[in-house]
């Protein structure tokens, strides 16, 4: 006779938790994928899952010779990484750190849950998602927000027509002169 109760327990982790972890994921991913920005529902989700569970695994192998503190530390640099991997340069300009930002906010969420603190957990994905959507709107509705490394990409393209890396005037004019030292 099938046992449901055994083919259904997860222990040392539990349902709630991991429902909780896909929420925080599903809450925040769907900013980020609404926006087209990287790390949308599905990888959100299961950065969140994925600390829970090294998190809960190492909380349940405690004892006097382990240190759970220790995978978290683990977890925090591993998931800096993953961060990394979608920050990248375009035309001089740094892009996804924000992103990175999230994925590693997605990981401490993981964290909070993997503790016990899942209310924590909720209210944290709640208040990332404030904080992305309501700087956005800050940014667009003030041209003062968006200056130096904060203007967005098109408006670099814009400034520069179409390069980051247009030289001055000074400096075109000064390339056309012949250079009497020059050999060549």
């Amino acid at each position: 006779m099938l046992d449901w109760q055994l083919i259904f327990d997860i222990r040392p982790f539990a349902w709630t938790e991991l429902g909780t972890a896909l929420l925080c994921g599903f809450i925040i991913g769907l900013e980020r994928q609404l926006r087209g920005k990287p790390a949308g529902i599905r990888t959100s989700i299961l950065i969140v899952m994925g600390t829970y569970v090294f998190i809960a695994a190492s909380m349940s192998v405690n004892s006097s010779m382990t240190d759970p503190s220790r995978i978290i530390g683990q977890v925090i640099t591993g998931v800096g990484f993953l961060g990394a991997g979608v920050m990248l340069a375009r035309d001089g300009m740094v892009l996804g750190v924000t992103s990175a930002a999230t994925i590693w906010v997605l990981a401490a969420i993981g964290v909070c849950i993997g503790i016990g603190q899942d209310l924590v957990a909720i209210k944290l994905s709640v208040l990332v998602v404030i904080v992305l959507v309501g700087i956005d709107i800050l940014e667009n509705s003030s041209s003062a927000m968006r200056r130096g490394v904060h203007r967005t990409y098109n408006e670099w393209l814009t400034r520069t027509n179409g390069s980051l890396f247009s030289r001055r005037k000074d400096d075109v004019q000064s390339a056309r002169r012949q250079d009497i030292d020059d050999p060549h």
